[in-house]
């Protein structure tokens, strides 16, 4: 069974704003990593369809973009995207999948079918998933900003506090830290 990591930029005020943070080659360099180490990604459909709105047109050359930005788009292309929505049925993007049925058995079914990892990039789903108990692992993307607006992590609120173990802890040079914590069971 694979592991389910949430994975996401944050302000220091936990604006998760995709707008707000650092993008340089060395946070999508972060992300790329954590990319190729999980089998799979997991995500809503909102952000499954800012996504879809741009990535696909990198990969293919349609965009201008640098190498780093490009292999990026590249990789998500190939990688295998499962989302979750209840609004939409119809996910053209190559290697899309819609994750149906009960939230908890389908995305246990996922972890389960998924050795290398399942990668989770959605707030408001992180959310849901946190309260089922299902996410093992999180990687935080900690930027030197204060948004001073939101959304905010987990702004939905938890049913009570989740207790996490540092892993590392990894300065970057453009200031931003990579924080990865595991839920203590």
């Amino acid at each position: 069974m694979g592991l389910l990591t949430f994975s996401l930029n944050v302000t220091l005020d936990g604006c998760v704003d995709h707008q707000e943070g650092v993008a340089d080659d060395e946070t999508h360099a972060f992300f790329t990593r954590l990319m190729e180490e999980s089998g799979a990604m997991l995500w809503g459909r909102i952000t499954y369809e800012l996504m879809e709105r741009d990535w696909p047109a990198v990969a293919r050359g349609d965009v201008e973009a640098p190498p780093a930005i490009r292999d990026w788009a590249v990789k998500l292309e190939a990688k295998p995207k499962y989302v979750v929505s209840s609004t939409r049925t119809h996910f053209p993007w190559a290697n899309s999948h819609h994750l149906t049925g009960d939230l908890r058995t389908g995305v246990q079914r996922l972890k389960d079918a998924t050795p290398a990892g399942v990668l989770l990039g959605s707030g408001t789903l992180a959310t849901e998933l946190d309260r089922l108990e299902l996410i093992d692992d999180y990687q935080l993307l900690v930027h030197p900003r204060i948004a001073g607006h939101g959304p905010t992590l987990y702004q939905g609120g938890l049913p009570r506090a989740r207790r996490l173990e540092l892993v590392s802890a990894q300065p970057l040079r453009n200031g931003a830290v990579a924080l990865h914590y595991r839920r203590e069971r």
